[in-house]
């Protein structure tokens, strides 16, 4: 009896990213505009921590803006878009 088999051999693509496809979603510091509500924003549109919210927030105040999201362009625009909505400057760089 011959017991022959064929092995197949599994190969997988992985999709090449490269950091040109990421963008930064950048938050810009205002006089309007109070601490509590650019965290509130921050927790609520791009599902941060309080504890990511409160440092993005500070470093907004202290250097005048904070990448608060990497991602993709389609990630970013509609938290962009809904930073915006809440009156906070931002945009994706």
């Amino acid at each position: 009896m011959d017991f022959s088999y064929q092995e197949d051999e599994l190969v997988e693509v992985l999709e090449d990213t490269t950091s040109t496809d990421l963008k930064q979603l950048i938050v810009y510091n205002d006089d309007f505009n109070t601490f509590e509500h650019v965290t509130r924003t921050l927790i609520k549109v791009c599902k941060h921590t309080t504890e990511q919210a409160e440092q993005c927030t500070w470093l907004i105040h202290h250097t005048g803006k904070c990448s608060v999201k990497r991602g993709t362009y389609t990630t970013l625009k509609p938290m962009q878009e809904g930073i915006s909505d809440k009156g906070i400057s931002v945009e994706i760089i």
